[in-house]
């Protein structure tokens, strides 16, 4: 059996000690099919600015998630710092539920089937239908809504036969950030497939949630769009991180402000 290529993930670059992937909707999607086809095992989060502060505060998960082979600029804010700091290039940024969408597009176009994995048991099968609908030859090898609640090593165990007989080549992770990066890395070794953390793109293509307009996404105003869907819940988790991206991106980019001084 002659050994394949390894497949030529994005370069990353550093934004808060977070190693963030330059790359696009086309490289992203056309890199995962290809995994998913090999059965290759692989992890792929998308970070908006809310993510990236949290991975880059907690030490633990940010070394977790700088073993991913793609952490993608879900937000614009993202995005922008990637091309400020390191003239990236990037005109557009790689929004979760988007990807999604082209990643199953894709993978129905090749053959490839994917697992749901996530949310609960009505936004798994509102899901599913969606999907089915959107594209009628998309395989879905199956889909699952896990308990509220750490699961035991023998439902861990399980769980992971499942995916891995079900032959699905892609998994997306509907758990939330930063539960499914957790989720992604703890089972990096055991299902051998590509792990796509999407967050709540389950539930957006479930017709559960509203998606942000095009607008909105495009000047960087998801967040407030959410604020507004959801104030109790989201409104401090906005006003902390959102503060701490921005110091955090003014930190880095003073420091490399000087550095480049201190070279010339």
């Amino acid at each position: 059996m002659i050994a394949q290529e390894p497949l030529p993930w994005p370069q990353k670059h550093d934004l808060f000690g977070v190693g963030v992937s330059a790359t696009n909707y086309r490289e992203a999607t056309e890199l995962i099919v290809e995994a998913g086809s090999r059965r290759q095992a692989a992890v792929v989060t998308l970070h908006a600015a809310h993510a990236l502060v949290c991975a880059s505060n907690d030490p633990g998960l940010r070394e977790k998630v700088n073993e991913f082979e793609i952490v993608a600029t879900d937000g614009q804010p993202v995005r922008w710092a990637l091309n400020l700091l390191y003239r990236a290039g990037l005109k557009d940024r790689v929004y979760g539920p988007e990807l999604m969408l082209r990643i199953c597009e894709e993978a129905a176009n090749h053959g490839v089937s994917i697992y749901l994995y996530g949310s609960s048991p009505e936004v798994i099968d509102d899901l599913s239908a969606s999907l089915v609908q959107r594209y009628p030859d998309i395989r879905i090898a199956g889909a699952e809504s896990p308990p509220f609640r750490a699961l035991t090593e023998d439902e861990t165990e399980a769980m992971c036969r499942r995916i891995n007989e079900s032959g699905a080549g892609i998994v997306f992770i509907g758990l939330g950030a930063p539960k499914q990066d957790h989720f992604g890395y703890d089972h990096r070794h055991r299902i051998k497939a590509v792990q796509v953390c999407v967050g709540a793109a389950f539930d957006f293509h479930a017709g559960v949630k509203k998606v942000a307009p095009d607008w909105m996404q495009r000047r960087g105003l998801e967040w407030l769009f959410r604020l507004s869907q959801e104030p109790k819940r989201l409104w401090r988790r906005y006003l902390v991180t959102n503060s701490q991206f921005v110091a955090k991106f003014l930190w880095q980019a003073s420091k490399q402000t000087i550095r480049r001084r201190k070279t010339t």
